[in-house]
């Protein structure tokens, strides 16, 4: 199984972090595009508790939103979705533990390296790496660390 995308979208469906592995997407404003039309069409859902899934064009699109913050992970069509969504739940379980709990924009925002670095340790090149949130966490928080690796990049 693969990625093709992995997004982050605020309540108004503007990107917060996005990182995209295949070629169906070459310029921004395809990935844009495609990220409004993805919202639109799941904004209405209540993907609070558990992950929905739905399917946009070719591809399989797995989901969950928490407060302000709607998190996609998008597949190929022949995907497994239940893979996407361990890859879903492994992304934002290690944001949740990153940002001590507070997910939500703002947070978000001001700790973006932390979750761009969490996306690349969970996929690369659309290949799923690792999906335990604990330890995507960790390896994040050691990334960001000083020389030692013992001060988290949050905290510095």
């Amino acid at each position: 199984p693969r990625v093709k995308s992995i997004f982050i979208l605020d309540s108004e469906g503007k990107r917060v972090a996005a990182k995209y592995y295949s070629d169906e997407w070459t310029a921004n404003g395809a990935m844009e595009a495609f990220e409004k039309a993805v919202f639109a069409k799941t904004q209405r859902m209540n993907a609070q508790t558990e992950a929905e899934v739905t399917m946009y064009e070719d591809k399989i699109i797995v989901y969950k939103f928490v407060k302000d913050l709607h998190f996609y992970v998008a597949g190929g069509e022949n995907d497994n979705e239940l893979i996407l969504s361990i890859v879903l739940f492994g992304f934002f379980d290690a944001v949740r533990i990153l940002l001590r709990g507070q997910v939500e924009k703002r947070e978000a925002l001001e700790n973006l390296d932390l979750i761009l670095l969490c996306i690349d340790e969970i996929v690369d090149g659309g290949i799923i790496l690792e999906t335990d949130a604990t330890v995507i966490a960790g390896k994040v928080s050691s990334q960001g660390g000083g020389a030692d690796g013992s001060i988290p990049l949050a905290e510095q």
